[in-house]
């Protein structure tokens, strides 16, 4: 396990330069990883007690002891427990999320675990795109809850409430390629001051009512769940939203750190979030006619519009805690195999996961809007949020305790315990979300299932592209050998031809069409391959491998160009410092044509998939990126050959 948050340069070294970095990811991740579950307080109790709820909570002075008590213990194990505590120690190479999850079951050994793991990973796939639909239910209900606080100040400004919020939505995206360093540096200063007045506000709660403290026992929650089970049960659905957010901590671990996040969620959030729900407990015992918005009737008169403002500003700090997360997923995706290349953007020296996707950016924008307008208020959005945040924390659950099993070997008794314990509180609000699958919950399960059809089709097509590809190309090794015992007739044409691609083991289709159809080969031949490394940037003494394929006068050389991830990929920059000795020859690099091969995809009759799913399939890979605008190849010297696979 590591913690991916490194600090750069000589000065970080030094104790206190290393404090001052440490200090800087805290308040960055404060700005980015903790908004969604930090403002769930605007909302919850608000929601629960909410009478025209198709299952209102009655307001009494046992069921709000009983809703505190539930809302209290419910963070405290799923958040704490489940996530800060467990699930982020299970991490590839320091990224988090359910997709790091299936990357780590992916890896498990005997056809045993391989079948369980395959069943967990197809979940932790369907988690993922539930995730999705976090995401963009979350920026709606978040933005839309807190500009709706204006009612409250002044409610002859209630029109203006949507036309606001979708303006707040759009200026939050475009701001996103900025970078998430950037965007947590402007953020992580208001999340401190939000969470400080949640905070206070909630001590003064607490302090017109201190008997509310007797709900941190666990005997009001379980005396609540036992003695109004059909209450208490129903009311599960609503306090689920005081956990939103809890996936997109584990998702946005890559950004920031494990470090990081635990000690931002232990010091600040998690304090000042309970302070708040229990003064918001404490003022609905003293007038139970606050259940029309606890939150800000908690602030006193004159505070209200500024904590109005700075919600709305917190807010949209939530939103940028599941569109990172979306991030993090979207291109974890595309390395699995369950989405097309993307154009991904590093936006941090020292991290990273700190990533900007513009496909996913905007689709989310747009399907935000969507939601914003069709909904046009946050209880109406309410029903509509819990499903997708449970059906992902359940799985996320399951499949970190496979992974407990499988790779730590931690003992059997211990994982039945946790296991079995952590489970039943993660379905019980999974049944609980179920009661409102007419009411908005079966938004979520769609996204979820687009997505998951989306992911699962691409990945199926892309198995059956790539062995038909392969079987197309041939061995590399194999070609080079003809070529050499002189069984494939061609003419050799002066000049340097420089063919991407993906690796050693096959030899790229745009040479052997050359070879095959045009009976020609250049003088000098260089298959290229890029490798991404896990480093911001490779010495320029790195760069290069060379292999020359087992001879070393036929003028085919296969050769390595490494980046790092912080490096946009200059392939003809890498091959200037290619050593002509190595090269075979002194390759003319500077009127070097560069070969593509360019798959086009077609619809063929063998019963590889469904035909709706082989549309889908192509019509999918057309959002994937320029290869050529991608390895700043030149326009005028670059040939793009194409070929057809039929799926």
């Amino acid at each position: 396990m590591t913690d991916r948050q490194e600090p750069a340069g000589p000065a970080a070294q030094a104790p206190g330069a290393h404090d001052t970095v440490r200090l800087a990811v805290v308040v960055g991740a404060l700005g980015v990883v903790f908004g969604d579950i930090g403002t769930s307080p605007i909302y919850t109790l608000q929601t629960v007690f909410n009478p025209s709820d198709p299952h209102p909570v009655p307001v009494s002075t046992e069921n709000v002891f009983g809703v505190v008590s539930l809302v209290f213990w419910s963070v405290m194990i799923i958040v704490t427990v489940t996530y800060v505590l467990l699930a982020m120690r299970a991490d590839n190479n320091g990224e988090g999320g359910i997709m790091a999850l299936i990357t780590l079951l992916r890896r498990s050994t005997g056809l045993r675990g391989r079948r369980a793991a395959g069943v967990l990973a197809g979940l932790g796939i369907f988690g993922a795109a539930l995730f999705f639909g976090d995401s963009m239910i979350t920026p709606a209900i978040s933005v839309l809850s807190a500009v709706e606080g204006v009612k409250v100040v002044e409610p002859s400004l209630e029109d203006l409430v949507v036309p606001v919020t979708a303006v707040i939505i759009v200026l939050l995206f475009l701001v996103q390629r900025r970078g998430t360093a950037a965007v947590g540096r402007l953020f992580g200063p208001i999340m401190i001051l939000w969470f400080a007045a949640i905070g206070t506000c909630g001590v003064a709660g607490i302090a017109d009512h201190p008997g509310i403290l007797k709900a941190l026992s666990p005997t009001y929650a379980l005396g609540f769940l036992a003695g109004h089970f059909g209450v208490a049960f129903f009311a599960l659905a609503a306090i689920v939203l005081a956990v939103t957010g809890a996936e997109a901590l584990y998702a946005d671990m890559g950004h920031f750190g494990r470090r990081a996040i635990t000690r931002g969620w232990l010091i600040l959030v998690f304090p000042a979030c309970v302070l708040s729900y229990l003064g918001q407990g404490a003022l609905i015992l003293e007038d139970p006619a606050h259940i029309s918005s606890p939150f800000f009737l908690l602030a006193p008169g004159w505070a209200r519009l500024p904590l109005v403002l700075l919600a709305t500003a917190a807010t949209v700090i939530a939103s940028q805690a599941v569109i990172t997360g979306a991030y993090s997923v979207a291109s974890q995706a595309a390395q699995l195999g369950y989405l097309p290349r993307l154009r991904v953007t590093h936006t941090s020296e020292s991290t990273i996961g700190q990533i900007y996707v513009p496909w996913i950016n905007w689709l989310l924008m747009v399907s935000v809007l969507t939601l914003v307008f069709a909904f046009r208020s946050s209880a109406a959005l309410a029903y509509a949020f819990g499903m997708a945040v449970t059906g992902t924390i359940t799985i996320t659950t399951l499949m970190f305790f496979y992974v407990a099993r499988t790779r730590w070997r931690t003992p059997v008794w211990l994982i039945g315990a946790g296991a079995a314990v952590l489970l039943l509180v993660d379905l019980l609000f999974v049944a609980a979300n179920l009661t409102k699958l007419v009411h908005g919950a079966w938004l979520p399960l769609l996204i979820g299932l687009t997505a998951f059809t989306v992911m699962t089709t691409w990945q199926r097509g892309r198995r059956i592209v790539t062995a038909a590809r392969a079987r197309r190309e041939g061995s590399l090794r194999e070609f080079v050998d003809q070529l050499q015992a002189g069984e494939l007739a061609t003419v050799r044409v002066p000049g340097t031809a420089v063919f991407l691609n993906r690796g050693k083991e096959t030899a790229p289709l745009a040479m052997r069409a050359n070879v095959e159809h045009n009976g020609v080969r250049h003088e000098h031949v260089l298959i290229l391959s890029i490798q991404t490394e896990p480093v911001p940037r490779v010495p320029p003494d790195e760069r290069i491998v060379v292999d020359d394929l087992g001879y070393a006068d036929d003028g085919i050389t296969h050769v390595i160009a490494r980046f790092g991830y912080m490096e946009t990929p200059d392939v003809p920059g890498a091959l200037r410092r290619l050593d002509p000795a190595t090269a075979e020859g002194r390759p003319q690099l500077d009127r070097a044509s560069y070969f593509l091969s360019k798959i086009e995809l077609r619809r063929g009759s063998a019963p590889t998939m469904a035909p709706w799913r082989k549309r889908l399939f192509i019509a999918t890979s057309y959002i994937t990126a320029d290869a050529a605008e991608h390895f700043g190849l030149p326009r005028d010297r670059t040939v793009i050959m194409g070929s057809h696979i039929e799926v």
